[in-house]
């Protein structure tokens, strides 16, 4: 029974009837999308709305996919969005959205823009009502994170923040299998992200996603820290249940001109007294996105790497390592990686599916609460503004202990 049918039938055995027309129509329809970026001379848009679009509970109503009004017109007719509302501006898109009915404009907003641009639509869209689905790293500062902290707070609303590996099936049954104790008391954490495409100065040649990226005044304080970085120690959170409390960095920039880093390692301290070692780089050349992480603990090892993203291997002292693959019909596998697999065993999911995950729980959640009921645990399974203003927080202390060799021990940065 999906999730829908067992929300009808838990409001008609309440024998409550006004929640019953709400359930059902919230059964029958779709959440309006409204987007800010996304345009097709980008690449992080296209891959949101083909996940958002997955489980068909999600319909794209109108965009300002570009701040070039012909590439936002473009991008509006590929996706088949009616040309008055496909927006030359995302403040254009909130006055014009706003004097639609109910039942026609958006009801939440997706921010996909360069960091600099996420604040904004962001701020406008929860102090307007809408709930927000935004890429990471959730803002360009730290103050601006926890500005947007307070709106939701204030607001109500649902924010979910895209940290796409803690989709992933085989990851998500890694922290089931740790917080039931598999592993006993964590021990230390390895985590590396590298990739290879930024081992050349390519920003200089235009046409491509690496020159907001590597310019300071669109990213942020961090280059490669803010890019993967931030994946790399959201997933070591994630799976483990244990933040970062304390860590010691080395942030610098190989290629010769580039004003932000584009590598970056730390040494971590976890709340248990755990210790984490990190590693992200975009100039290892060759490597594509060789994400991996292991995790031991005093009883055993958990390793998964997105390459094989169905496989999730576990290691053990006094027998043969284990290899546990994720499937849908699979018995053994735990409650939290059932709910986020779609298809059987041998048919791998992968990045787009991971995000869906993503949106998908994020549309559970907020069809719940507009509902007046309480999400399931499986449904707030994402995340949301507090991880992103940890982000922002991982961010800013890298970046306080790992420039001009400093490579001292910080706090985490509040």
């Amino acid at each position: 029974m999906v999730f829908q049918e067992k929300f009808v039938l838990l409001a008609s055995k309440k024998k409550d009837f006004n929640h019953y027309k709400i359930f059902k129509d919230m059964k029958n329809s779709k959440l309006r999308m409204g987007i800010v970026g996304g345009g097709l001379d980008g690449f992080i848009g296209s891959v949101h709305i083909r996940a958002a679009l997955m489980e068909n509970d999600i319909e794209l109503v109108c965009g300002c996919f570009s701040i070039d009004p012909d590439i936002s017109l473009q991008s509006g007719r590929f996706y088949h969005v009616p040309e008055s509302r496909i927006y030359k501006s995302y403040h254009e898109m909130f006055e014009k959205e706003a004097l639609l009915s109910e039942n026609e404009r958006m009801q939440f907003v997706v921010v996909v823009t360069p960091n600099h641009v996420h604040y904004e639509p962001a701020a406008l869209a929860l102090d307007q009502g809408y709930d927000v689905v935004i890429d990471k790293p959730m803002t360009f500062s730290l103050a601006e994170a926890k500005s947007l902290q307070e709106k939701v707070a204030k607001s109500g609303r649902t924010l979910a923040l895209t940290h796409v590996y803690s989709g992933y099936p085989a990851v998500k049954e890694a922290k089931a299998r740790i917080a039931r104790g598999d592993l006993g008391k964590i021990r230390r954490v390895y985590v590396e992200y590298p990739q290879g495409w930024l081992a050349q100065r390519i920003e200089l040649l235009g046409g491509n996603n690496a020159g907001w990226r590597t310019d300071p005044k669109q990213s942020g304080k961090g280059g490669c820290v803010g890019d993967i970085g931030t994946h790399a120690w959201h997933l070591c959170e994630y799976t483990t249940g244990l933040k970062v409390t304390e860590l010691c960095a080395e942030l610098k920039a190989f290629v010769p001109g580039r004003p932000i880093d584009d590598d970056a390692v730390a040494m971590m301290h976890l709340e248990n007294g755990a210790s984490a070692t990190l590693q992200a780089t975009q100039i290892a050349v060759g490597e594509e996105n060789n994400l991996k992480i292991r995790i031991f603990g005093e009883k055993g090892g958990l390793e998964w790497n997105q390459i094989e993203p169905n496989t999730l291997l576990a290691k053990w002292p006094d027998r043969p390592m284990e290899i546990i693959r994720v499937g849908k019909g699979y018995p053994f596998l735990s409650d939290l990686a059932k709910w986020n697999i779609r298809i059987p065993g041998g048919h791998p999911e992968g990045f787009i599916e991971a995000f869906s995950n993503i949106y998908r729980n994020f549309t559970l959640t907020v069809k719940a609460k507009a509902a007046g009921e309480t999400p399931t645990a499986e449904m707030n399974d994402f995340p949301n503004v507090n991880d992103g203003v940890r982000g922002m927080q991982f961010i800013e202390t890298m970046v306080a202990s790992g420039y001009d060799n400093t490579q001292k021990w910080i706090k985490w940065v509040e």
